[in-house]
Parts: C-alpha cells; sequence; structure tokens
C-alpha cells in the first residue's frame, strides 16, 4: 500500500483546488461586477491569466536552467490540455453553452497567438524580438478587450454580471478571493502531482508514462479546478474564458518571456506532432464558438478520447509529419 501521506497529498490537493476554485471564481466575477465587465472578462483575465501561474513559473524556471525544451513543451502541451481537458472535464458534470459576447474577439487572439507560434517556431528560433513582439500584443489585446468589454455593457449589448451571479462580496474579500484562490490552486496542483507521482511510482508505473500524463497535465490543474467550480456554479463564461485567457497567455506571455532568453530553437518533435494537436485544439474551439456549440457529456467525452489520444501518440512517437511524405523519402 502506498505511504499515507501520498494518499493525504492526492485527496488533500484536490480538496484544496476545489476550495481555491469556488473562492478564485466569486473573487473574480465579483471583481468583474465593480468593473463593470462581464463574466467572460473575469474568466479571461482573472481566471484565465491568474491560472496560468503554473505555466508562467514552471517555463520561466525551465528557461532560466537552460531547459527550454521543457519550457516550450509546457507551454504547447498545457495549451493542448486546456482544450481538451479543461473543457471536456466540467462537460462531464453539466452542459456548456459558448458563444457569449465578447468570444469571438478572445477567439481571434487565441488563433492569431497560435498561428503566430507555429509559423514563427517553423521558419526560425524564437528571438527576444519575437519575445517584445509577444508581450506587446497582450498588453493591446488585454487593452482592447477591456475597452470593448465596458463599451458593451454601456450601450446594454452585454448585461455584465447580473445580481444572480454576483455573490455580492464585500471588495475587500474579493480583493483578498482571487489572490488566494491563484495560490490554493497551484498549491492543491502541487499537492496532487506530488501525491499522484508517489503512487504511480509505488505501482511500478514506468517513469515516461508518468512524466507524460500526470506531470503533462500538471500545470493546467488550476484551471481544470476552476472550470470545474465554474461550471458547478452555472457560470459557463467565465469557463470559456478561462481557456481563451489561458491559451493566449501562456503563448503570448509565457511564450514572450521565454523567447527574450533567445534564441530559443524548437526540437524536431514540436512540428512533427505536437503543433498539429495544437492546431487541431485551436480549430476545436474556433468550431465550439462559432456555431455556438453546447458541449454536453457526449461532447465532453468526445475531447476526452481525443486527449488520450494526443498522449498515446506521445507515447509512441507519432510522427504525424512523416505521413504526408512518400516511402522511402
Amino acid at each position: 500500500m502506498p505511504e499515507l501521506s501520498l494518499i493525504a497529498a492526492l485527496v488533500g490537493g484536490l480538496v484544496i483546488m476545489a476550495l481555491a476554485g469556488n473562492a478564485l471564481v466569486s473573487g473574480a466575477v465579483s471583481l468583474a461586477a465593480r468593473m463593470g465587465g462581464s463574466p467572460l472578462v473575469a474568466g479571461i483575465f482573472i481566471v484565465g491569466f491568474g491560472t496560468s501561474a503554473p505555466e508562467m513559473i514552471v517555463s520561466l524556471d525551465a528557461a532560466l536552467s537552460d531547459r527550454s525544451g521543457l519550457a516550450l513543451g509546457n507551454i504547447v502541451g498545457s495549451n493542448i490540455a486546456n482544450v481538451f481537458l479543461v473543457l471536456g472535464l466540467p462537460a462531464l458534470i453539466a452542459p456548456i453553452a459558448a458563444g457569449g459576447v465578447g468570444e469571438k474577439r478572445g477567439l481571434i487572439a487565441v488563433i492569431v497567438a497560435a498561428v503566430a507560434w507555429i509559423g514563427i517556431t517553423a521558419l526560425m528560433p524564437l528571438t527576444p524580438m519575437v519575445g517584445l513582439c509577444f508581450i506587446a500584443l497582450l498588453i493591446a489585446y488585454s487593452g482592447l478587450t477591456f475597452i470593448a468589454a465596458r463599451r458593451a455593457v454601456a450601450v446594454g449589448k452585454d448585461p455584465g454580471v447580473t445580481e444572480e451571479e454576483d455573490p455580492h462580496l464585500p471588495l475587500w474579500l474579493a480583493l483578498v478571493y482571487v489572490p488566494l484562490g491563484i495560490l490554493g490552486l497551484v498549491l492543491g496542483a502541487d499537492l496532487v502531482i506530488e501525491g499522484g507521482v508517489g503512487i504511480a511510482m509505488f505501482l511500478n508505473v514506468p517513469e515516461e508514462y508518468i512524466g507524460l500524463t500526470l506531470l503533462a497535465v500538471g500545470t493546467s490543474l488550476p484551471e481544470i479546478g476552476a472550470g470545474l467550480v465554474a461550471v458547478v456554479k452555472k457560470q459557463g463564461e467565465v469557463l470559456i474564458g478561462n481557456v481563451l485567457g489561458s491559451n493566449v497567455f501562456n503563448i503570448l506571455g509565457a511564450g514572450g518571456i521565454i523567447s527574450l532568453f533567445g534564441p530559443v530553437k524548437m526540437a524536431p518533435t514540436f512540428q512533427q506532432y505536437d503543433h498539429w494537436a495544437l492546431g487541431l485544439a485551436t480549430l476545436v474551439l474556433a468550431y465550439v464558438i462559432l456555431t455556438k456549440a453546447r458541449i454536453g457529456r457526449l461532447f465532453g467525452l468526445l475531447l476526452l478520447l481525443i486527449y488520450v489520444a494526443y498522449i498515446y501518440g506521445l507515447i509512441t512517437g507519432l510522427n504525424i509529419t512523416g505521413l504526408f511524405q512518400p516511402a522511402g523519402t
């Protein structure tokens, strides 16, 4: 039987994530109400950017330790997990409705970030100039989104945060809930990873499988935790905003900062496999938002199965680029 400390870490981490996710979502929605914004804006900037803290920390630490491959893999892998896991798992609990005001604007930012990332890394290393451009795009997107959101609420195009959605938290409590929620999600994720990896090693699960499964989704656990709480509280816009904000921030924010330490060259495996999965994830997100799809249990299960197939391809070393090359070349 695994050590009780590992089981306690796993269970305790899940409990902390549940409590922290509830605090973050409640605080974020309350702050959005006071700023004249919508639940989507709360999801993008407060929840989405906040839950991307683990990706930022891990990527920056890897870059400073001259382990750029780990940093790049963390960014790409997290964006893939954000679509297939962060949307898929909550959909098993309750349906998610897409198509809210401002989601198309967020989608455009996600597409621009993904295309820029895939295109630039296919042609050249990530350089400090690329990093500055990424960060400038992130700042411009943030400013334009805030302005557009406030304008939509002012003219009545977006009702903003309704009385039913606003938990009526005092301002000081909302300001406490948000950072505590983010810190709690990060701490809970660390405990879940520690307990999960320890139990897997006790059961003699090969190390490479641990790295490609538990650790691959480790830095996306805060997004998953916040997403589960959002769907339970019937705040689907916060969940969609969480995915949009996290994916934009991972590439333009974390990717931009890593590029400042460049030049950083991508390993061939990204072009051969992972970037194809990133492109598919972006297309799935575009389909969901543009068609205003209702993500029910069946759709959520499909998203999870696609992610399982992606992990299987990682384990088996699938090379998608090679599938389009004639035999013998």
